[in-house]
């Protein structure tokens, strides 16, 4: 017999039961598969589903020692990885039935370590921003953001342990935010990208998607085979210290009075928790940042969709199309511009932050927009996917909807390990506080 109840668990506990034998990886798969038939319908998570071939290998799974960390843990796979036993179409009529023949080398690791793949995804096409019909399961009239966006749907709706996504400008941040589960953006390049579909290599960033800040960290230690990422039981008991620094951005006019009211709230609940809270104001030059990851963004993607474009227009979505299209009006000038305040801004961020552990900054502008046409504003999260450092999202309370108001944590770069612990303990707090209001 199936365990349900296993899929409302987190993956840390999971990850516990599969590793000592009390849960076999065939009742666990057999779980989210079920969980999968009851969502599926409605929430439109996936593109592909690989039923038979994830049993065959929770089977295989049960009759071998324990292979690694990952042991019989379900990953949803966004659809622009590349797998070598599934399709990756990118949500996109370009590459209909494509299949590769080697998985991208992220998923290669996930796969040794022991995880199950229990299927691609949807995404936006090609990761930008059309959407494909993947709904928001805390409320089905609401989008579940973009462009992971089945990644996010299909852990909020417990479907799977973790899944994969990416971010370019706010592709995990923002519809885990929506979906009210975490998205984690590592530091660029801490997660290799071979084998993962590029959209703008220089903001380009492996993202992942779990129930909470410590079974991303746990995803991310075996992902990334970094195991300082994992949180302990003993870090988690520490009495952390934390300076955090709240920082509304220059982007602060484009959040609603529901955010904005959920980020005073925020600093007055981990005050009162303990920590130290900074008002931090960032300096002018990243007043241009929005504009300077714009037309990176615009010149990169417009080269490398140079072959699309120039074979395959005509199957892009007509929208994809126009912004490709304006991207070869940026000059190379502009584009070296762009990245030169880019590169300013990473190497004052140490100095912006001082005394701080980590910033407190909005990640979305409201709740999930109504309707599953717009993925919703990107504009709270492009600047820090162009400063390369890690951020991590936490839900602040709820707005008039019902629907997360989104935060992120947002570290220096390459400082992922201690982004994360910071996370957990402003996750924890923040969750508290909801609970109890």
């Amino acid at each position: 017999m199936t365990t349900p109840s296993w899929v409302e668990k987190t993956a840390f506990e999971v990850a516990k039961a599969l590793q000592n034998r009390t849960l076999t990886a065939k009742n666990y798969v057999a779980a989210c598969l079920e969980r999968i038939d009851d969502r599926e319908p409605e929430v439109h998570a996936f593109a592909h589903v690989a039923r038979d071939a994830a049993l065959d290998r929770a089977k295989w799974l049960d009759s071998q020692a324990i292979q690694g960390g990952m042991h019989g843990l379900t990953v949803g796979i966004k659809d622009v990885f590349e797998t070598y036993d599934m399709p990756t179409q990118g949500g996109s009529r370009v590459f209909e039935g494509y299949q590769p023949v080697q998985d991208a080398a992220c998923i290669a690791t996930l796969r040794r370590a022991g995880g199950v793949m229990l299927g691609k995804t949807i995404t936006t096409e090609l990761a930008t921003f059309p959407t494909n019909g993947t709904r928001n399961p805390l409320n089905l009239n609401h989008t579940p953001g973009g462009s992971s966006s089945g990644s996010a749907a299909a852990v909020a709706s417990r479907m799977v342990s973790f899944a994969t996504g990416t971010q370019t400008m706010g592709s995990t941040i923002r519809p885990c935010g929506y979906c009210g589960v975490t998205g984690y953006k590592p530091s660029y390049n801490l997660i290799p990208k071979r084998g993962v579909w590029p959209n703008a290599d220089s903001c380009d960033t492996i993202g992942l998607v779990a129930r909470d800040v410590r079974d991303v960290a746990f995803f991310a230690a075996e992902i990334a085979r970094y195991p300082a990422l994992l949180i302990s039981d003993e870090a988690i008991a520490m009495d952390h210290q934390l300076t955090i620094g709240f920082c509304k951005t220059f982007e602060w006019d484009r959040t609603d009075s529901h955010i904005q009211n959920a980020f005073a709230r925020s600093a007055q609940v981990l005050r009162n928790a303990g920590a130290k809270v900074i008002e931090i104001n960032l300096p002018v030059p990243f007043s241009q940042m929005l504009k300077a990851h714009t037309t990176v963004v615009h010149f990169e993607m417009s080269r490398g969709f140079a072959d699309i474009l120039a074979r395959h227009a005509q199957r892009m979505r007509p929208e994809l199309l126009e912004r490709s299209l304006a991207g070869l009006e940026v000059t190379g000038e502009e584009y070296q511009a762009a990245q030169g305040l880019a590169r300013q801004c990473r190497q004052s961020f140490d100095d912006v932050l001082g005394a701080c552990d980590v910033l407190f900054v909005p990640a979305a502008t409201g709740e999930a927009p109504l309707g599953q046409a717009y993925s919703g504003d990107t504009s709270m999260n492009q600047v820090w996917t162009l400063m390369h450092g890690p951020c991590v999202s936490v839900t602040a309370g709820l707005g008039p909807n019902g629907l997360p108001l989104a935060m992120q944590v947002v570290g220096r770069i390459d400082d992922d390990a201690r982004t994360l612990l910071a996370a957990h303990w402003v996750h924890t707090h923040l969750a508290q506080q909801m609970a109890s209001s």
